[in-house]
């Protein structure tokens, strides 16, 4: 909780203060420096921090269009403490629409980072050093890879009963509880402390509204909770019914395709499936061969694998394990 200046990159935030910044640790090939903007607003009155990030990974659009939506809306102009938007973390990404660094690295795979390392790894450790250890709270917006189109959930390390309630205010259909993995900018802020919701929704290179609106709203649900701003007004304009509670995923597992061809989906998200219920099916393009995939056991449904072409032992539905 910060209570007096603050300096950022070398600049000076006092109480009531915004501006942005630039983080323009590297530079591509051709010597180009591209900036990373920063935006902070800081209210008079002292409070919690929290970091709101998308576009690690430089293809999940939704997560960037979430943060956007905070900024262009003025929502990141709390009442007490302060708010950090990165909108697109992997700039390099993004101009490319790949999920890479342009070294080929997946930045989410490089954290801490080393000041010597490789490009991505350089970055995570400026991002490291200079912006994460003011954050109080994280919240982090991915999309599923590829052709995976993920329900909207929050992701939680396993154990953190404060972690578990802020996912519960945040309000996305799935809460999972998840391991951390090793080198990723959740793992490592966790090490430092810091309470970090990570949310998925949707699928890469896509922009999906429903996922987008239930992510902006989780955003305002928990710095309505924080007690940085009151969103009352925002948040009930939104609400349209009950909210159901959300589905708390310990166990999980992947149906992987049995055979090759071409995969149409028979599932809806979120909705519960009964083992044998038939979930898609998997054919020949010629019209000699069809088989039916079944849900192998009682679950809800909250990830599915787009791609119409998939290959023998493929991912392609995401499923909880039901007792």
């Amino acid at each position: 909780m910060q209570t007096t200046n603050i300096e950022v990159l070398g600049k000076a935030i006092s109480l009531g203060k915004g501006l942005q910044i630039n983080l323009d640790i590297a530079k591509l090939h051709t010597r180009t420096k591209i900036e990373v903007p920063i935006i902070i607003e800081r209210a008079k009155k002292p409070g919690p921090t929290i970091l709101i990030t998308g576009g690690i990974h430089g293809d999940e659009i939704n997560g960037v269009e979430i943060v956007r939506q905070i900024v262009a809306k003025g929502y990141n102009k709390p009442q007490k403490g302060m708010v950090i938007c990165i909108p697109v973390v992997n700039i390099f990404g993004f101009i490319s629409q790949t999920r890479q660094f342009p070294d080929g690295r997946d930045l989410n795979r490089v954290f801490p980072g080393t000041k010597r390392g490789s490009l991505a790894s350089i970055f995570a450790y400026h991002l490291m050093k200079e912006i994460v250890p003011l954050a109080d709270y994280c919240l982090d917006f991915h999309t599923g890879g590829a052709n995976r189109f993920n329900a909207a959930q929050i992701r939680i390390n396993q154990g953190d009963a404060e972690s578990l309630e802020l996912a519960k205010v945040f309000g996305a259909p799935f809460i999972i509880k998840s391991k951390r993995r090793e080198k990723s900018y959740r793992d490592s802020a966790i090490k430092l402390g810091k309470k970090v919701l990570l949310y998925e929704g949707g699928k890469s290179l896509d922009l999906d509204r429903s996922i987008t609106k239930t992510g902006l709203n989780g955003a305002l649900n928990v710095m309505h909770h924080l007690g940085m701003r009151d969103f009352s007004k925002e948040l009930k304009k939104s609400v349209k019914a009950k909210i159901k509670p959300a589905i708390i995923v310990e166990k999980s597992k992947w149906i992987r395709a049995s055979y090759s061809g071409i995969f149409r989906t028979a599932v809806v998200l979120g909705k519960l499936y009964n083992k044998g219920d038939k979930i898609g099916s998997i054919s020949d393009p010629f019209g000699y061969f069809e088989r039916d995939v079944k849900a192998p056991n009682n679950g809800y449904v909250f990830c599915k694998n787009h791609a119409p072409i998939v290959n023998k032992g493929d991912a392609i539905i995401h499923m909880t394990i039901e007792e």
